[in-house]
């Protein structure tokens, strides 16, 4: 095997160790060590090297594990201590500048690094391992890394709410690479799990493709679904005498509207538009169609191309002019948004 083929991943969790963070830490534990989990068995899967680093922050920056094996690693649950501020900006820097010393000789190395925090920064101006005391010039440091950075880096936050996304766009963080995850309950804190994980598994198979870095982790607008990317993941176009797309006018249910529109239904083979967010099923089958076009491409392909786990995950459409995503549907009554399209599969 040459050395350009041989796949590298350092993937960094950097976790928020505050003291709001208390009531999740038992839930912190469990969603790291299940995607640390997920990441061993994907990485055999795809004969890709992976190696994890975990920061935990609160008004200091600790680096608990550095660039260790995906396979040996242990369970964070003697690492995970809660207790202080939030040294969001300092965590950040400290984990890429030192993450940007790992050796990248042979290979083909990328790094990707998730940031989870449930607040504000409001410590790194105090913090011994910021680099300076300025909290401007802590921002304009954030922004000036992200600027920098080489293409087979990409650094993601999950932020709690509006205000800690407008902050981390501040800070520099491409605007696809941030994710709002709801801090308040082990519900939301497993939500972002899936989120994390979908963005690995996009992130991954990107990989197997060639692709560096992302800028659009947590996309699946037009950043994700495009002419390029549906070439590279492998879609075929669906010859369109298989498949009919028949408009909703108004509310009803799937077996229902096949029917009246003067189609035949069995079960599995109508697939609805992704309008809101909601939960996909680990075998629900996805479609994608080119609007301009009518085209619709589909196939085990369409899934990794939206990052889709084989899990139960949480998605939401985003905006994209020249795609659409449709779901399968396993259900007969599953009701039907207005002003949709309806794909059904010969």
């Amino acid at each position: 095997m040459s050395g350009s083929q041989n796949y590298i991943n350092h993937v960094a969790l950097v976790l928020d160790a505050s003291s709001s963070m208390s009531h999740l830490s038992r839930k912190v534990v469990e969603v790291a060590d299940q995607q640390i989990a997920y990441l061993a068995r994907r990485s055999k899967e795809l004969d890709q090297e992976t190696r994890v680093t975990v920061y935990v922050f609160a008004d200091k920056v600790e680096c608990v594990i550095y660039d260790k094996d995906v396979l040996r690693m242990p369970s964070l649950k003697q690492l995970y201590r809660v207790g202080g501020m939030t040294a969001l900006l300092a965590a950040t820097l400290k984990s890429q500048r030192e993450l940007a010393q790992t050796a990248q000789l042979y290979g083909d190395h990328s790094f990707l690094t998730f940031v989870l925090t449930d607040g504000q920064e409001n410590a790194s101006h105090r913090c011994e391992d910021a680099p300076t005391r300025d909290p401007r010039e802590l921002v304009q440091g954030v922004v000036k890394m992200v600027e920098t950075q080489e293409d087979n880096w990409t650094l993601a936050v999950l932020v709690p709410d509006q205000m800690g996304k407008r902050e981390a766009m501040q800070c520099g963080f491409p605007k696809d690479n941030i994710a709002i995850w709801d801090a308040t309950s082990t519900q939301g804190l497993e939500e972002a799990g899936q989120v994390i994980q979908q963005a690995t598994e996009k992130f991954m198979v990107g990989r197997s493709q060639g692709i560096r870095g992302s800028r659009a982790v947590f996309s699946m607008g037009a950043e994700s679904v495009n002419k390029e990317t549906i070439k590279a993941a492998g879609l075929t176009p669906v010859n369109p005498s298989e498949y009919h797309l028949i408009p909703v006018s108004r509310e009803a249910g799937i077996r229902d509207w096949v029917i009246e529109c003067g189609h035949s239904f069995r079960t599995g083979c109508a697939f609805y538009q992704l309008s809101k967010s909601e939960k996909i099923q680990a075998r629900k089958r996805i479609a994608v169609l080119e609007k301009k076009t009518d085209r619709v491409y589909t196939g085990p392909e369409a899934r990794a191309l939206l990052g889709l786990p084989d899990t139960e995950v949480r998605v939401k459409p985003d905006h994209n002019d020249d795609f659409t995503i449709f779901v399968q549907s396993t259900s007969v009554n599953r009701k039907l948004v207005p002003s949709t399209r309806l794909l059904l599969m010969n």
